[in-house]
């Protein structure tokens, strides 16, 4: 199934077919952008970098938040944030 894209009038509505006006998303969306910021941060303290950390637009009529993807990783970034969050937790 293909991820539908956002248009200049909105996204569109999954049930609907029509558009949902983008600013409906905006709360959403920035806080998923905030998230994103402090744990890419986060992690670049802990000396983790992931290649791929993007924001996924919600579907408001489903009342999902945006979602943080944290995408694909090498197994050897895989292995660094499981020892960084092992460490944290056993602190």
């Amino acid at each position: 199934m293909s991820e539908e894209r956002p248009t200049a009038a909105g996204v569109p509505s999954r049930h609907t077919g029509g558009p949902v006006p983008i600013t409906s998303l905006r709360p959403a969306i920035d806080e998923a952008l905030d998230a994103r910021d402090a744990l890419v941060a986060a992690l670049r303290l802990a000396g983790v970098a992931l290649p791929s950390v993007d924001v996924r637009t919600p579907w408001p009529e489903e009342g999902r938040d945006a979602l943080v993807h944290l995408g694909p990783c090498s197994s050897r970034t895989a292995w660094t944030l499981a020892t960084v969050i092992a460490k944290g937790v056993a602190r």
